[in-house]
């Protein structure tokens, strides 16, 4: 206690009777809670004795009602409460001890040692003293003194347990409320000046100095808090519970977005704050420069280079000295060599820091390198007590798998970016290009490309000469005739575009006239010169031009006039035709449904066929197709009608037989059927396969004039419109372009067994098959579909090629009997050559028709092929395949045959060679058949 505080309290109060256990708990209680810092005593100890014990007795009086149940005041002031506040030393206190010795004090050396050391007022002794001094004061006093007294009471009750605990914490000598050291080591030279500078104002009064008494104590006090404990979801006073993130982040730890608005659309947007990479972020490790990874730096020993940094580039390897440097460095040098450790990754020594010093230190010493780390840390409870219990259990369950698999889906994002980055599309650190705002206009570069053989530089302007200097000589000046005559003259055949003048100094010379002019005419120049260097051809004759090619006079024979014409009754429109392999019949299909026989030594028709005899008439249909068996033993034909394919054997092609059931085409023919035994059904019965067709036996008329069987084929497999037979005879195919069943359109027949199949059990869409044909020697089919001609094994069952034609639409196809080069012609007027071993795309495509071309064959003897086309031509070609590989073959045109007139936009629907001699057999929509011969 101070000595004047003491003197004032001894002289009004008798001696404290507080001298018992629990009048000294509760006295050391309050001492606790309400204490008066130094600086206040410094404050009233300016002030007499008599005055002090008033204004000291009123002021606790006042705030008696604020005095909080607290821990030490000086921990609880605020930094800017209180100005110039420093840490006490030895000259404060002897200035202390001088400055109470200039005010003539009556202390002894007690009472100086006291005051210095700062002891604490005792509370007790206060309180008593306010009780007698508010007695003498009047009733106001008294009532402030009991309410004081019966709030502190309560307090005490309430809180009795905490008394209990803090009082065995003061017999311990550990006090919770303040320390003696925190009052030892407070430095009071800032409110003792405050104190002695208000106390020498003139204008301080008791009341004043009473006011600013209460202001110094309100700054040294704090209201406790006693709203209601509020708690967080696991039931823990959110005061003491760990904060998991801050006001500026989410739940989940992530940032609180902003709503801004955008400045492009004008609407409000969340803006994220920007990621920085720190230390403790994923991205620490990009500051190293070398990122060589974890390599072993043996490996480059023997380079100039230790690394590569983010860029590709390579890092030097650093300089470094012998043994003797670095002894010479820790004897000599600036100590630094003792604190440094060398970096295997940059192959230099690096310093080390403090901190890195302190963890080296530590592990030597067997401690834990963190320095700030605790582990005598007392434990905080977090789920003991009432309303503390842990909500949810822990789980003993193993990690999930993924947390130990690299993800894949960042390796695929990060594959992405390392292609983008091979390719250049993106171009890491890449500086900033901006084009100028006035460029060339002939190229993107303003600097002159590269000499290079298609590069065409921009045309240049002639340089000028002497004529167009301001002085001439005399030599360059027109006369009056040439004046006349170039003015006459026309702009383009002039030989200058201006007139040549004379002047004595350069400030003389006007304006030129055709400047605007002429630069027109230069943006013309660079603007319509061609880009693109190109050869020109110092060509004197065109003739030249034309490829080199035989005459056709080198290449007869071939056919080229009309030799004889097979009329049809009513000029019926004759759709197919055909001869046999010996040369000597020819067969046509007409429109009337019936196939005519003619003998071609004498040109009559000597055999007529009804193919749709036994169909409705409503079902009947005209001649579609019609094919000779190319087996010269037989004389057999097949034709195709409205849902049936008939097999004739004509008996006047036999000479041995008397009829024509008995000739040996008949029998071959019919000699796989068996009346007993339904064929298909057994087919069925044995495959489990409902057959596609259905072979039956004609009726006896029909036996009798050489028909030999019937093929029927199934509602949904459409009309067969093409016949392609095997080399052998045995196999021949019917193409039904309009099924509706896909893999019913091709059906592969054979005559021995009077069995019928269908090669391709799906068919995909839009591949509607027009026509097709065997291989001449190879078990390999041609199927053509509108756009593409696809070859397949049927031994191996697998495709082989696809061609692809170019064309819109295939009308028909035909193999050359070398096999190796077919022709396809197409409805939009080409022809295209192909060699199958050179590409699979066309070696010629010719376009010779102007309507859709109908049908193209090859000679079997002649190298001759033809064309025939709605126009009514036919196009005789000259074709030579050669068996050296480095030659391509050779076509010529040679005839364009006419003859054929136009009925109803169709011409010449078909054609076909004679097996031996160079005669041409055409079929027309005007119900004829020509025989064109050389």
């Amino acid at each position: 206690m101070p000595p004047r505080a003491a003197k004032a309290s001894s002289s009004s109060n008798p001696p404290s009777s507080f001298s018992s256990s629990s009048s000294s708990s509760s006295t050391q209680v309050k001492r606790k809670r309400n204490h008066v810092k130094p600086a206040e005593t410094a404050l009233l100890s300016q002030q007499p004795k008599g005055a002090f014990a008033t204004k000291t007795a009123k002021g606790k009086a006042r705030d008696a009602s604020t005095r909080p149940a607290q821990k030490d005041a000086l921990e609880l002031i605020p930094e800017s409460s209180v100005e110039g506040i420093q840490a006490p030393d030895d000259d404060d206190e002897e200035e202390e001890k001088s400055q109470g010795e200039r005010n003539g004090g009556e202390e002894d050396g007690e009472e100086e040692e006291d005051q210095e050391e700062f002891p604490e007022i005792d509370t007790t002794q206060s309180d008593q003293e306010d009780e007698e001094e508010n007695v003498d004061g009047g009733q106001d006093g008294d009532q402030d003194v009991e309410e004081e007294e019966e709030e502190e009471q309560d307090d005490d009750d309430d809180d009795d347990q905490d008394i209990m605990a803090e009082l065995q914490d003061e017999e311990d000598g550990d006090e919770e409320g303040y320390n003696s050291s925190d009052i030892d080591n407070w430095d009071s030279e800032a409110e003792d000046e405050r104190a002695e500078a208000f106390a020498a104002r003139d204008d301080a009064s008791d009341t004043s100095i009473e006011q600013e008494l209460n202001r110094m104590v309100k700054r040294a006090t704090e209201k406790p808090d006693e709203s209601d404990r509020k708690t967080n979801l696991l039931g823990i006073d959110q005061r003491l519970a760990a904060r998991a993130v801050a006001d500026d982040k989410n739940p989940d730890g992530s940032s609180k977005g902003i709503f801004k608005r955008s400045e492009i659309t004008g609407e409000m947007k969340r803006v994220y704050p920007e990621i920085e990479a720190d230390y403790d972020s994923d991205s620490s490790t990009e500051d190293a420069p070398n990122r060589v990874g974890n390599v072993p730096m043996e490996w480059y020993d023997d380079l100039p280079h230790i690394g590569y940094d983010i860029d590709g580039r390579k890092i030097m390897r650093p300089a470094k000295g012998d043994e003797l440097d670095r002894f010479l460095e820790t004897v000599d040098g600036d100590g630094n060599a003792w604190y440094s450790a060398e970096d295997k990754l940059m192959g230099k020594d690096t310093k080390l820091t403090d901190e890195e010093l302190d963890i080296i230190r530590r592990l030597q010493r067997a401690e834990i390198p963190d320095g700030e780390y605790d582990p005598y840390e007392p434990t905080i409870e977090w789920f003991t007590g009432k309303g503390m219990e842990m909500v949810t259990p822990l789980t003993g369950r193993p990690e999930p798998k993924r947390r130990f698999v690299p993800s894949k889906w960042e390796h695929k994002k990060i594959m992405k970016i390392v292609r983008a980055i091979r390719q250049g599309r993106i171009v890491p650190r890449a500086p900033n290009t901006s084009k100028p705002q006035f460029f060339n206009i002939w190229s993107d570069a303003d600097q002159e490309r590269a000499d290079h053989p298609m590069h065409m530089p921009a045309p240049k302007l002639p340089l000028p000469g002497h004529a167009e200097s301001y002085n001439p000589p005399a030599e360059y000046l027109f006369n009056e005739e040439e004046t006349k005559e170039w003015k006459e003259a026309e702009p383009e055949d002039r030989k200058t575009n201006f007139l040549p003048a004379k002047y004595s100094a350069l400030r003389l010379v006007p304006g030129y006239q055709n400047f605007v002019q002429e630069r027109f005419e230069r943006c013309l120049d660079l603007y319509l010169a061609p880009r693109m260097r190109r050869k020109r051809l110092d060509l004197t004759d065109p003739e030249s031009l034309i490829p080199k090619l035989p005459s056709p006079r080198e290449l007869r024979p071939f056919p080229t006039t009309t030799g004889l014409i097979y009329r049809h009754p009513s000029e019926v429109r004759v759709r197919c035709l055909s001869i046999d392999p010996k040369g000597n019949w020819l067969v046509t299909g007409a429109e009337d449904g019936k196939v005519r026989m003619w003998d071609l030594a004498i040109g009559r028709c000597t055999a007529t066929w009804d193919i749709n005899e036994g169909i409705a008439k409503s079902e009947r249909g005209p001649v579609y197709g019609i094919e000779w068996c190319p087996n010269k033993n037989y004389s057999l034909f097949a034709a195709t009608t409205s849902g049936r394919v008939t097999l004739v054997a004509p008996p006047q092609c036999s000479t041995t037989s008397v009829t024509a059931t008995s000739t040996p085409s008949f029998i071959y023919a019919t000699s796989a059927y068996q009346p007993a035994v339904d064929s298909n059904a057994a087919e069925t019965a044995t495959t489990g396969n409902k057959a596609p067709v259905k072979w039956t036996r004609p009726t006896e008329s029909e036996r009798k004039q050489g028909v030999a069987i019937h093929i029927s084929l199934h509602n949904n497999s459409g009309t067969p419109k093409q016949i392609s037979w095997h080399s052998k005879g045995d196999y021949f195919s019917t193409v039904c372009p309009e099924a509706t069943g896909g893999s019913s359109s091709v059906l592969i027949h054979q005559v021995t067994k009077h069995r019928s199949q269908a090669p391709f059990k799906k068919a995909s869409k839009g591949s509607s098959v027009q026509k097709i044909v065997f291989h001449p020697t190879k078990p390999h089919i041609f199927v053509a579909t509108q756009r593409y001609v696809r070859v397949y094994d049927l031994t191996a069952q697998s495709l082989v090629k696809t061609l692809i034609t170019g064309l819109k639409w295939i009308s028909s196809i035909d193999v050359h009997p070398g096999g190796d080069n077919i022709i396809i012609g197409s409805y939009d007027k080409r022809l295209a050559w192909f060699d199958i071993d050179l590409s699979n795309r066309p070696y010629k495509t010719m376009r010779y028709h102007s309507k859709a071309i109908r049908s193209v064959s090859y000679h079997k003897s002649y190298p001759l092929f033809v064309s025939t086309s709605d126009d009514g031509t036919a196009q005789v070609f000259h074709g030579t395949v050669y068996n050296d590989f480095s030659k391509n073959p050779l076509i010529v045109p040679l005839k364009v045959l006419r003859g054929h007139e136009i009925r109803q936009a169709l011409g010449v629907l078909d054609s076909k060679w004679h097996p031996n001699q160079p005669w041409l057999f055409t079929a027309g929509a005007d119900g004829q058949v020509r025989l064109w011969t050389p």
